[in-house]
């Protein structure tokens, strides 16, 4: 059949989709009712976890996170200790910084812009996949994919900046069981794979308590994320994720549910710079 231009024109402004982006389409929208709809997340202003994190070598610290966002602005900021020694990562809506005890700095630092990039997608409450929404990314369908003998839906998120997400949905669930995050790091790809399970509500929203990662080609050396508990709408002041000032100054601003901090077990090697932020919301075996 032969269309007329009026006919074409017709199509276009009443929204006709191409196939496989229309999948894509609903594989997100199917994805955000999983975590628990629209409403539920634009109600979490702040939100933030504790728990524990296992280098390989079974090194053991102390995890606490806490993301926040006002107007168009997102931040986090990631805490492990041990001893009384806190390896920090934050930022701050507009740039990143770092301190890192363990490997004899105890002054903040700024990070790179790419390691912002990074740290600016993980503050995203929603996560990367439902904010492509809204944010120019775009959503590919992919088909299905295998992933430890479940048949995934399969998506890819590119963003404006080139950074990819490719994420696994669980066909009965909808919700994220594994991400592959590629993007430039001083120049180089890299890509690192993530695993995410044990899906728990925070104020009504699914957010994955156990987040195993890793780089690509190196799956024999995982960090573990394992949150205990989750808070919803901590009051988290700017200052808690702005980069402090001074020779041995620390964040202003208190850090939610700080108190009675689990034990961490010092086991192995020291942990690097190279955290793998917790981050998109996702569903695991």
């Amino acid at each position: 059949m032969r269309y007329t231009h009026a006919v074409a024109a017709l199509l276009l402004s009443a929204g006709a989709i191409p196939a496989h982006a229309q999948d894509a389409q609903s594989l997100v929208a199917k994805n955000l009712e999983a975590r628990g709809g629209a409403a539920a997340l634009d109600a979490l202003k702040s939100v933030s976890f504790e728990g524990r994190t296992i280098f390989p070598g079974d090194f053991e610290l102390t995890y606490k996170e806490a993301r926040a966002r006002t107007g168009a602005s997102s931040e986090i900021r990631y805490d492990l200790s041990l001893q009384g020694l806190d390896l920090v990562q934050s930022y701050d809506g507009a740039g990143a910084w770092k301190i890192n005890p363990f490997q004899g700095r105890k002054d903040a630092e700024k990070m790179s812009g790419d390691e912002a990039r990074q740290l600016a997608d993980a503050a995203l409450i929603e996560g990367p996949l439902i904010a492509a929404r809204n944010n120019g990314s775009k959503v590919e369908y992919l088909g299905r994919d295998d992933f430890d003998g479940t048949l995934a839906y399969k998506l890819k998120v590119t963003q404006k900046d080139g950074d990819e997400f490719v994420y696994w949905l669980d066909p009965d669930t909808y919700l994220e069981i594994k991400v592959d995050e590629t993007r430039r790091i001083r120049g180089a790809q890299q890509t690192t794979e993530t695993e995410l399970g044990d899906y728990e509500k925070v104020a009504g929203v699914y957010f994955p308590m156990s987040v195993e990662s890793w780089s690509q080609g190196h799956s024999n050396d995982r960090q573990r994320v394992i949150i205990a508990s989750g808070t919803a709408n901590p009051a988290i002041g700017a200052a808690y994720f702005a980069e402090p000032r001074g020779a041995g100054a620390k964040a202003g601003g208190e850090a939610p549910d700080a108190s009675e901090k689990p034990k961490g077990k010092p086991k192995g090697e020291k942990p690097t710079d190279q955290m793998t932020p917790a981050s998109s919301p996702s569903k695991g075996k």
